[in-house]
């Protein structure tokens, strides 16, 4: 058996990995990594007002006192906590200059994520009939927050905050040309391309 020679790794091998691990980082890792981060600080604040409005059923009070008005509020607050997060810090190098339209997709995002939730707990708890709180607590907080995440990151990654939505890349008149460019995620050739359509004006 041919052994391979130590100068093989060093020279062909090992900067291949390095490459590929930094590839892995800048289009993909550090922006999960962020966005873990913003979503757990929005996850806390969500909590935390559902628990400080919530004082009663809802009944002979404030609606927004009950369970579903404390929710409703704790959701949008933490929403836009998220918005706020992700647009300065985690995908700050992507964010446009149409904050209106940009955060009106980041909340038609952070709904579909929700529906996804609410779709686990429906299919556990009314279609296999697991009526235990532990039953509804996992498919809704766990199996459905983990898809509706994945979901959510996914959609932010390369819809809202993706390359080719970048200013100067939004007015192109060749689509195709800007599909491949967010099919490809190339940060380089796109920051390349805005900077060169910025200079052309």
């Amino acid at each position: 058996m041919l052994e391979a020679h130590p100068l093989t790794y060093r020279t062909h091998v090992l900067p291949r990995l390095l490459s590929l691990v930094k590839v892995v980082y800048s289009t993909l890792l550090r922006y999960l990594l962020k966005f873990g981060v913003v979503g757990l600080i929005g996850y806390v604040v969500d909590v935390g007002i559902f628990n400080v409005l919530w004082r009663n059923d809802g009944e002979g009070g404030n609606f927004f006192q009950g369970p579903i008005g404390a929710k409703i509020v704790s959701v949008a607050v933490a929403t836009l906590v998220n918005w706020v997060g992700n647009r300065y810090w985690t995908f700050r190098e992507n964010r446009r200059r149409n904050f209106v339209l940009e955060l009106l997709e980041f909340a038609i995002v952070s709904v579909l994520g929700l529906l996804v939730g609410l779709a686990c707990l429906w299919l556990s708890h009314y279609v296999f009939g697991l009526h235990s709180r532990l039953a509804d607590n996992i498919s809704s907080n766990v199996i459905g927050l983990g898809l509706g995440t994945v979901l959510r990151f996914a959609l932010y990654r390369y819809w809202v905050y993706g390359l080719h939505r970048k200013d100067g890349l939004t007015a192109r008149q060749n689509r195709v040309e800007a599909a491949t460019l967010v099919l490809f995620q190339d940060e380089a050739l796109v920051n390349r391309e805005t900077a060169e359509e910025q200079t052309s004006r």
